[in-house]
C-alpha cells in the first residue's frame, strides 16, 4: 500500500494551531487541501494564517515564491462538510470529547467515499473508541501529529482495535511522503510518547515532594547531568501545568487507576492555584517581567581526595575512574565481587545511585547517573542526615576536581536521573512486551517526540541489562506501592541469558 496520491485533496477538520499545522504539512507536500471548521469563519481565518505563514517561509527563503503561489492556490476554505466528499483523507483535530469526536465521523461517513481514510489527531482518547461508532471502522486511524506540526518529525501512527494494516500502512507511507517520521503503534493509552514519558514528571515531582530537593536544583540535574533538554518543572511550564496534568490523569485513568502512572498532589495544587506555568505567568516559577529565576543548590568548594579505593569497576559509571586519574588523584583498585564503589579517604563509602537510601548504611554517600559523566556540569550526590560531614566533603571535592558543580540533595532512593531512567526503560520494556511498538520505533518515538537524549533501549543497552531492574527492585522493597515494582518483561530481560556466550 503506497502513500495517498498528490492529486487527492486532504481535508483538515477543526482550524486551531493543530488543525492549520497539519494543513501545512499537507499543503507544502503537495496535496489540495480543504479547511473546515463549524464556527462560521473560522476556516477562512485559518487559510490566511497558513497563508501568512508559507509568506515567512519565502521570506526565510525556505519555500520559493512560486511554490508558496501554487500552495495557496490548493488551500479552500469550505462552509459544509458536503464540500468534503471528494477528499481521500480527513483528519480531524477538534475538541478532545469523545462524543464530539464520533459525532463528526459519523457526519463525514455520510459523506466521503469508502476509500476515504478517517484519521484523528487525538493525544488522549481511544482511537478504537472513536471508531467503533463509524460503519466501516477498518479505514479508522490515529495520525498524532506534535505541536507545532510543521515543525516537529514525529508522527505517531495508531492503529485501533478494527483499523485494517491497508488503512494504517497507507496512513504510514502517507506521512512518510509528507516528511515525517512515521512510527507506528497500537491503541494504547498514551500511545507511545504519552505513555512511556510519565516517569520524566512524575519522578522529579515525587523527589520535590518527598522535599530532596527544590525545583531548579532537579532540573539543573536532569539537564546538566542526565542530559535531557529541559527539566521536568521547566517543561511542564512550557507545556502548561494543567494539559500536562490532564494528560497524566487520562493515561492514568484508561490504565484503571495503576500506580506506576499515579498523578502527583503537587501539580493538582499548583493548577488548583491556577499556575499554570508561562502561559500564565506563574508555575512552577514565576515569568513576571524582572522576576528573578532560582538557582539551583550547588556545594561551596571543597578539598578533593588525596586519594580513593575502587572496589570493582563502578558499572556505568566506569569512566570516573580514568578521569579521576587525570585530574591528579590517586586511585587504588581492589578486585571485589560485586564491587561497585569508591572508599573514601575518611573510610567513607561513594556508591552509584542504586534505589537503596544512604541511611541504611554507615557513612555512605550516593551520586547519581549521568549521561555521559565526561561532558556532564553537574552531579547529585545524596546522603543521609548521620552521615559523616567529612566524607560528604570529601565526595564533593572529588566531583569538583573532575570539573563538575555538586548539587547535595536529600536521602531518596534512586536519587533523580537513575530512578527516571529506570523507569522510562521499565514502560519501554512493558510496551514492547505488549505490543504497543517496535524498540526501534520506541527509541524514535521518545528521542524526536519529547527530545530524549538516547531512546530508553539506548538508555539499557549502555547501562547493562540489570541496572534498571536493579534500581526499581531496591526502590519497590523501600515503597510496595507497586509504583516501582519492575514489570514482568524488565524481569525476563534483566536475567535473561545471553545465547551467544551461554551465560546470564
Amino acid at each position: 500500500m503506497t502513500a495517498l496520491d498528490l492529486s487527492s485533496p486532504v481535508a483538515v477538520v477543526g482550524t486551531g494551531t493543530m488543525g492549520q499545522g497539519i494543513a501545512q504539512v499537507a499543503l507544502v507536500a503537495g496535496h489540495p487541501v480543504r479547511l473546515y471548521d463549524a464556527v462560521p469563519g473560522r476556516a477562512a481565518d485559518a487559510a490566511e494564517a497558513i497563508g501568512a505563514r508559507l509568506d515567512r517561509l519565502v521570506a526565510k527563503e525556505r519555500l520559493t515564491g512560486a511554490d508558496r503561489d501554487a500552495a495557496r492556490a490548493r488551500l479552500k476554505p469550505v462552509g459544509s462538510i458536503a464540500e468534503l466528499a471528494d477528499c481521500g483523507l480527513v483528519v480531524e483535530a477538534v475538541l478532545e470529547r469523545l462524543d464530539v469526536k464520533q459525532g463528526l465521523f459519523g457526519e463525514l461517513e455520510e459523506v466521503v467515499a469508502e476509500d476515504c481514510l478517517l484519521a484523528t489527531n487525538t493525544s488522549s482518547l481511544s482511537v478504537t473508541a472513536i471508531g467503533g461508532a463509524l460503519r466501516h471502522p477498518g479505514r479508522f486511524v490515529g495520525l498524532h501529529f506534535f505541536n507545532p506540526a510543521p515543525l516537529l518529525p514525529l508522527v505517531e501512527v495508531v492503529s485501533g482495535f478494527a483499523t485494517d494494516v491497508t488503512s494504517a500502512t497507507r496512513a504510514y507511507e502517507t506521512a512518510r511522503a509528507w516528511g515525517k517520521t512515521p512510527v507506528a503503534c497500537a491503541d494504547t493509552p498514551g500511545f507511545i510518547v504519552n505513555r512511556i514519558a510519565r516517569p520524566f514528571y512524575a519522578e522529579a515531582f515525587a523527589v520535590y515532594e518527598a522535599q530532596a530537593a527544590d525545583p531548579a536544583t532537579i532540573d539543573a540535574v536532569l539537564r546538566e547531568c542526565g542530559g535531557f533538554r529541559m527539566g521536568a518543572f521547566e517543561l511542564t511550564d512550557l507545556i502548561g501545568q494543567d494539559v500536562n496534568e490532564s494528560v497524566t490523569h487520562s493515561v492514568w485513568q484508561s490504565f484503571f487507576q495503576d500506580v506506576r502512572f499515579t498523578p502527583s498532589l503537587a501539580q493538582r495544587r499548583l493548577v488548583e492555584s491556577g499556575r499554570l506555568g508561562r502561559k500564565s505567568g506563574r508555575g512552577w516559577y514565576d515569568y513576571a517581567d524582572g522576576a528573578e529565576r532560582p538557582e539551583p543548590h550547588t556545594a561551596d568548594k571543597e578539598q578533593p581526595p588525596a586519594y580513593v579505593v575502587a572496589e570493582g569497576g563502578l558499572g556505568p559509571a566506569a569512566e570516573l575512574l580514568a578521569m579521576i586519574r587525570e585530574a591528579g588523584i590517586q586511585v587504588r583498585e581492589e578486585d571485589e565481587d560485586n564491587g561497585t564503589r569508591l572508599v573514601l579517604p575518611s573510610g567513607g563509602q561513594l556508591v552509584l545511585a542504586d534505589g537503596q537510601t544512604s541511611a541504611e548504611f554507615r557513612d555512605v554517600v550516593h551520586f547519581d547517573l549521568a549521561l555521559d559523566y565526561r561532558s556532564a556540569t553537574r552531579v547529585a550526590l545524596a546522603a543521609a542526615q548521620d552521615t559523616l560531614p567529612q566524607t560528604v566533603a570529601e565526595a564533593t571535592g572529588l566531583f569538583q576536581a573532575l570539573g563538575k558543580k555538586v548539587s547535595v540533595i536529600g536521602d531518596v532512593p534512586g536519587m533523580i536521573v537513575a530512578r527516571t531512567v529506570a523507569r522510562i526503560v521499565d514502560l519501554a520494556h512493558d510496551a514492547v512486551a505488549k505490543g504497543v511498538a517496535t524498540e526501534e520505533d520506541v527509541d524514535t518515538a521518545m528521542r524526536l517526540g519529547v527530545n530524549y537524549p538516547l531512546g530508553p533501549f539506548e538508555w539499557d543497552r549502555r547501562l547493562g541489562r540489570e541496572f534498571a531492574f536493579d534500581v526499581l527492585d531496591e526502590m519497590h522493597e523501600r515503597d510496595p506501592s507497586g509504583r516501582y515494582a519492575p514489570s514482568l518483561a524488565l524481569y525476563r530481560h534483566a536475567y535473561a541469558t545471553d545465547k551467544r556466550e551461554g551465560t546470564p
